[in-house]
């Protein structure tokens, strides 16, 4: 299948209310191009270099997502060009996002990721590390948590189902308590191979690269 056919295709899986991210990582942009022309404004990238060339050379009405480990040296770069930041997994993040986008006077919208699995390669924060984040978060003026992103271990269905319920139930559990500095109302989680189940499991933004764009070289 094509570009146009894979998002179509991808499109008729996701009801109304759930955002598509094409992740256009290591893509070129006339393969985006394809993309931008099904309608697809929102485009993520995992390296703040790739993100920078990119939204020099492209639509200037497309919404660029952050989905990578975000290494606190390369924050300031993100400024002004970055809708929705994924990857926000510790304090010390969180403080270089504050003084960063502090500086140009400017909110930056993020994602709390969680490593739903406990994960020792991948990055997130422990479910138990939540409160005392939020406390930090709290202290904060220019930056404003929308939601959770997750990436859960590869797996079958039923281990499928169990991270996403447990992921969600996170999320329904902070979207009943009030803060300043976030609210619930994204929940990303679901890529390639199991967006379909995300969605079902209460996931409203999927993260899709290969079935989109195919395998990556």
């Amino acid at each position: 299948m094509n570009i146009k056919e894979n998002i179509d295709y991808i499109l008729e899986q996701l009801p109304k209310g759930v955002t598509l991210v094409a992740v256009s990582k290591t893509k070129p942009i006339e393969l985006m191009e394809e993309a931008y022309k099904c309608g697809i404004k929102d485009f993520a990238e995992n390296k703040v270099q790739e993100l920078l060339e990119k939204h020099e050379n492209f639509h200037s009405d497309v919404k660029w997502h952050f989905i990578g480990h975000l290494q606190t040296n390369k924050v300031k770069y993100l400024v002004g060009k970055v809708h929705l930041i994924h990857s926000l997994d510790s304090v010390k993040l969180l403080n270089q996002i504050e003084k960063s986008f502090g500086k140009a006077n400017e909110v930056a919208n993020v994602l709390i990721q969680i490593n739903i699995g406990r994960e020792a390669t991948k990055s997130g924060m422990l479910v138990e590390d939540l409160s005392e984040f939020i406390s930090a978060l709290e202290s904060c003026e220019f930056v404003k948590a929308r939601g959770l992103m997750v990436i859960i271990p590869k797996g079958n269905e039923q281990s499928n189902r169990y991270y996403f319920q447990k992921t969600k139930k996170i999320y329904e559990d902070l979207k009943n308590t009030s803060y300043k500095n976030f609210c619930m109302e994204i929940l990303s989680m679901g890529m390639t191979n199991d967006f379909k189940i995300a969605v079902e499991e209460g996931s409203n933004m999927v993260r899709v690269g290969e079935g989109i764009f195919g395998k990556r070289i």
